[in-house]
């Protein structure tokens, strides 16, 4: 999943949780095993959302990133 976004206005309805839920439901009819994503450390609001519907932090993951003049650097090797 790349972004789940419930504008300020309309959290706290259920939005986020059906949309979750019907995830879920999506990746179970598939014979998924998980669904995952990523959250800022940041994002408290989130996090806790996250932690009341079941999800678990995973600690055994760093996301890896190059970018900028690194990236342009690297991709003009051979």
């Amino acid at each position: 999943m790349e972004d789940l976004y419930v504008k300020p206005e309309f959290r706290g309805k259920g939005y986020g949780k059906a949309i979750l839920t019907k995830l879920a439901g999506i990746a179970v009819e598939r014979g998924y095993g998980r669904f995952e994503w990523w959250c800022l450390d940041w994002n408290k609001p989130s996090i806790d959302f996250y932690r009341s519907m079941g999800a678990e932090p995973m600690s055994d993951w760093t996301v890896y990133r190059i970018a900028g003049d690194r990236l342009q650097q690297l991709g003009k090797q051979d």
